[in-house]
């Protein structure tokens, strides 16, 4: 950038950084030994973000990610998170878990309050696309766009969203596209545990609805909450899962691949193998 002082780089290219590292190993960020005043920093933000989920640090091996994936079933008694709501203000129509459709669900729950998102978000983002789709992709949460137009995935990340589906030959109307929160977080930050215990319910919800075949996480914090796992994305893109029965494979968030392009080749080879699966589905 013309006119940015040496500090300003410095600055921005710790925080692409910390991105970077954040999106591959959650909370623990692992620097250089010379960097020990960074480290600092880092250690003082990670304490100030929820310990829920600390994962351990793993070196993404090549050699592994070409093996046969294994198939791991999840217990749905196994939680990520410890605990319920309770106290929840509701303004939604109670008999929602009996909706038969996508379009009355939609209609029963967008007015919930059950957490606090419910007062800060301008819009509830329920999903979109086809309701009898085979592959159901899944996102972490609505960001300002989203936020914005009450539809899932329409910012930049949600282009390129459109254009790797397109990479192998899949349409956005093809597939159903939503998030694990349908409220946007303030400033686009990790969902909290209560905040996830209020809205998963409504994610199984939709799943059973549609009764897809496949589901694609994108993202370590998707992959981390629908599989209540702490493993980390690079740990995750190697297996594949079942959640309420259905097979589930983890790679990249879009808009990680925003910031790195060198994580295209890899979450390329993730959604070649998606389509593969996909092919081999009954119909």
């Amino acid at each position: 950038m013309e006119n940015e002082n040496p500090l300003e780089k410095t600055l921005r290219d710790v925080e692409l950084f910390l991105k970077q590292q954040a999106e591959l190993f959650g909370d623990e960020t692992f620097l250089p030994d010379k960097t020990a005043a960074a480290q600092a920093v880092v250690t003082a933000t990670s304490e100030e973000r929820s310990d829920d989920i600390r994962p351990e640090h793993h070196e993404d091996n090549g050699a592994e990610l070409k093996q046969k994936p294994k198939t791991i079933k999840v217990s749905e008694e196994q939680g990520l998170f410890d605990g319920v709501v309770t106290s929840a203000e509701w303004k939604i129509d109670s008999q929602w878990h009996e909706s038969e459709s996508l379009e009355i669900l939609d209609s029963r729950i967008s007015g919930c309050m059950r957490c606090q998102l419910g007062s800060t978000r301008k819009n509830f983002v329920f999903g979109v696309g086809n309701t009898k789709a085979k592959l159901v992709v899944i996102g972490e949460a609505p960001g300002a766009d989203e936020d914005e137009q009450g539809e899932p995935f329409v910012g930049r990340a949600g282009q390129l969203l459109n254009k790797i589906l397109a990479a192998v030959q899949l349409r956005r109307e093809d597939v159903y596209i939503c998030n694990i929160l349908k409220c946007r977080p303030p400033n686009n930050r990790d969902p909290f545990p209560p905040e996830v215990e209020s809205c998963e319910p409504y994610l199984k919800k939709q799943i059973e609805i549609i009764n897809p075949k496949l589901i694609l996480c994108l993202g370590r914090i998707a992959g981390q909450t629908l599989l209540k796992t702490n493993a980390t994305l690079a740990e995750l893109r190697q297996s594949v899962y079942e959640y309420q029965g259905v097979k589930v494979l983890v790679t990249f968030h879009p808009a990680a691949l925003l910031r790195n392009p060198n994580w295209k080749r890899p979450a390329w080879e993730d959604v070649q193998k998606m389509r593969k699966m996909y092919d081999e589905l009954p119909d």
